[in-house]
């Protein structure tokens, strides 16, 4: 199925939207800034790794995830 650019781009960035809403919303709740800032950081690492293979669907917890562990390692990517 074929998909213009800007589908793209929308459906990438509203898949690390979602995420992070999602993570951001619970962190809200408890009240910690620091996780909250967290969690957008991982969300932007996880967009722009969407964004370099170009949006290809089917990965967004596996970007995820791999920003997650870059954040937290502090920009050393662990396998």
């Amino acid at each position: 199925m074929a998909h213009t650019d800007g589908s793209k781009k929308a459906t990438g960035k509203a898949v690390s939207n979602s995420i992070a809403k999602g993570s951001t919303e619970q962190s809200a709740q408890k009240g910690d800034g620091l996780a909250t800032d967290l969690n957008e950081m991982i969300a932007v690492a996880a967009y722009y790794r969407a964004q370099n293979r170009q949006f290809e669907p089917g990965h967004e917890l596996e970007d995820w995830l791999a920003a997650e562990n870059e954040i937290k390692n502090g920009g050393v990517t662990v396998h």
